[in-house]
């Protein structure tokens, strides 16, 4: 499974790359274990889902290697620092291997980027920590700041979107524009694209634009190659 960028990376199976994503707010256990057989049948890299499911989907994919992460704080980060520090706390307790966690976005609206560091620093200590930067909202110049912090603070991985960001009704050559923003900025981490990413076509547009690892709901339709 990809952890650093290569020149090999690229040449492994799409599955190997898609963290297979459940964080519909009506999701049921069982929808919650058919994701997780998703998980099994194609391989994927993990599964994303909201935090009162870990321990779920740990106990489904416990003989298997694939990584449990949580999803922190969508869709744009705005609970306090001690609520967010819970919250991966208890999703390391119950199995996470990895968090995937909104930055601040209202901190980074309004330039407050120390606030945003100091949190994202005490959270990165927990778990490998991939950090959402919410790039439908920001302007290049904050996408470019947002990824370099984002490195500083310690984490492994610097990620588009989730659910509800506008960067889901942008043109592809735009998010993929803010890839190689991310790329440029943040040189050595993983990147993650995610924002209702829907085929494998678009997909392998991001691979090629310098995502490392796709978050998508869709990942038995991409591995397939549809």
């Amino acid at each position: 499974m990809p952890t650093k960028k290569t020149g090999s990376v690229k040449k492994l199976p799409i599955a190997l790359h898609i963290d297979q994503t459940n964080i519909d707010a009506k999701a049921s256990l069982l929808d919650i274990k058919k994701t997780c057989a998703q998980v099994r049948q194609f391989g994927f890299r993990g599964i994303c889902v909201n935090p009162q499911w870990v321990a779920a989907a740990k106990g489904e994919l416990k003989d298997f290697p694939a990584k449990v992460i949580c999803l922190v704080d969508a869709p744009i980060g705005d609970s306090t620092h001690e609520e967010r520090m819970q919250i991966c706390l208890t999703a390391k307790a119950n199995g996470a291997d990895e968090l995937d966690v909104v930055a601040s976005l209202p901190d980074i609206k309004h330039d407050r980027w120390e606030d945003v560091y100091k949190d994202l620093e005490a959270i990165c200590k927990i778990l490998p920590t991939k950090v959402i930067i919410g790039s439908g909202y920001l302007t290049d110049k904050e996408i470019a700041l947002a990824s370099r912090l984002v490195k500083q603070a310690g984490a492994i991985c610097v990620k588009t979107a989730t659910a509800k960001d506008p960067l889901e009704e942008r043109e592809l050559k735009e998010k993929s524009w803010h890839l190689e923003i991310m790329r440029k900025n943040a040189p050595g981490l993983l990147i993650k694209a995610s924002g209702n990413i829907k085929d494998a076509k678009e997909a392998k547009a991001y691979m090629r634009a310098g995502a490392d690892i796709i978050g998508t709901s869709n990942g038995p339709k991409i591995a397939a190659g549809k």
